[in-house]
């Protein structure tokens, strides 16, 4: 019998590896611009995933504690490559930010400003919202098939940003809906709709991981073996830094401390960075005083306008951390290495939930009850990303924004005369460019980059 070729034979490792990167250096606008992107490469362009999994994986990774984008890249990346392919795209989904953020807290430590970024990525930004709005159209034109799934997505949508219930509340309230939907009013055109549009757009991962004598799908069927092995490794790496910190430095160390109350963020945030700036920035600035009031800000500002996850702050506050707490060390090299220990610990176990869990919720791809409960996950999650897109384009297009806090609300207004008309025009072009004339992303962000240095 003739075997299946292999994932690589038909994607290979190389081409994967240009795709990550180039994902890694225009992963800007937050998880909703990142997660754009990669729709629009992978789903849309190269047709390598097909939609149904593209939204099966990102409903897994929003589940996930840490920032579900780099989690959609890595497990993308597996399926794709096996482990070695979830970590070359996990890897190179946060490098570039990373070592953007890093040589910018530096400057920052230094001059206490960096002005050259906001002439650099103004256009950028702009030209992101108009890749967001173009994905989140296309997403819910594909998603929403029914009255039910529009209502989930609306009422996710106004309890996230006028309301701030938290994250983890509204995903598993769909996730009870779409299960009592599968109970009581069980509809298997419904639930089965992503699948059907899939089957008519073909994509490569889907025809080989189908092939169930191919080689190429051993990873995604679970093993006790696999996941023992998985969780060895993955919390070797995680925790080996801080074993080496503890026995190397004197207890209450600036190091330590980073990578032990980081290591905790990695555990707990879910809902992503919006869910958990809050308690960073009162615990860095109140109780361990690695930052002054207000520097936070200016780390969100860093972290907006790089790419990579929002959640990226972090690094920044473990480097100014360490800088004003060197020890003996030199303050620079004390702030690089607080920055390293901090990603370290914040990114690793991202790892750690994708190569665990991803070959059992690939099991469960056809399993009814998950289907249901997944069917209104996604309309949710398309309410999630809406909450960003408004969050990301009220920080591009205007830049004052008034708190409302009564009745119950709690959101922040765009004030409508700090309007930036500029930025506005930037992003309407890029939307018609892309929407309507069909141009490429590329072409369309470097036209954006291009207007933003020439405005500034």
């Amino acid at each position: 019998m003739k075997n299946t070729p292999a994932i690589s034979a038909s994607i290979s490792l190389q081409e994967a590896f240009f795709v990550w990167l180039q994902i890694g250096l225009l992963s800007f606008g937050g998880p909703a611009g990142q997660i754009a992107l990669m729709h629009r490469l992978l789903v849309e362009e190269k047709k390598w995933v097909s939609e149904e999994r593209f939204l099966h994986a990102l409903n897994y990774c929003m589940l996930l504690p840490g920032p579900e984008a780099q989690q959609l890249a890595i497990y993308l990346g597996w399926l794709l490559h096996k482990t070695r392919g979830g970590v070359i795209a996990g890897v190179l989904f946060v490098l570039p930010g990373a070592l953007v953020i890093l040589a910018l807290s530096a400057l920052y430590a230094s001059y206490q400003q960096v002005p050259l970024v906001s002439a650099l990525f103004y256009g950028i930004k702009a030209t992101v919202l108009a890749v967001v709005m173009v994905a989140a159209m296309r997403i819910a034109h594909k998603i929403l098939g029914n009255a039910l799934m529009y209502y989930i997505c609306a009422c996710s949508f106004i309890a996230l940003y006028f309301f701030a219930i938290p994250f983890p509340i509204v995903i598993l309230s769909a996730a009870c809906i779409g299960l009592l939907k599968q109970f009581f009013i069980s509809d298997p055109v419904d639930l089965n709709r992503a699948k059907a549009s899939a089957s008519t757009n073909s994509a490569l991962i889907d025809d080989i991981l189908t092939r169930q004598n191919s080689s190429a799908y051993d990873h995604t069927r679970p093993s006790l073996r696999r996941s023992l092995k998985v969780i060895f490794y993955c919390l070797l790496l995680w925790l080996t830094p801080l074993v080496v910190l503890s026995l190397l430095l004197a207890d209450g160390n600036v190091f330590l401390q980073e990578g032990v109350f980081f290591s905790k963020m990695a555990v707990v945030t879910f809902g992503g960075a919006y869910a958990v700036l809050a308690y960073v920035a009162q615990q860095a600035v109140e109780v361990f005083a690695w930052l002054k009031p207000g520097e936070m800000l200016d780390g969100l500002g860093l972290a907006e306008t790089t790419p990579g996850p929002l959640i990226m702050v972090v690094q920044f506050v473990g480097f100014m951390g360490a800088f004003r707490n060197p020890g003996s060390l030199d303050p620079m090299l004390a702030g690089t290495l607080g920055a390293l220990v901090t990603t370290w610990v914040t990114f690793v176990p991202c790892f750690l939930w994708i190569l665990l869990g991803g070959p059992y919720i690939e099991s469960l791809r056809n399993n009814k009850h998950l289907a249901a409960a997944l069917s209104m996950i996604t309309a949710a999650v398309l309410g999630v990303i809406l909450n960003l897109t408004i969050w990301f384009s009220s920080h591009v297009l205007f830049s004052e924004q008034r708190a409302i806090d009564n009745l119950g609300l709690n959101f922040k207004l765009p004030v409508l005369a700090s309007i930036d008309p500029i930025a506005l025009a930037i992003t309407l072009s890029a939307f018609i460019a892309m929407q309507y004339y069909k141009i490429s992303m590329i072409k369309t962000l470097v036209i954006g980059t291009i207007l933003g240095v020439l405005v500034h």
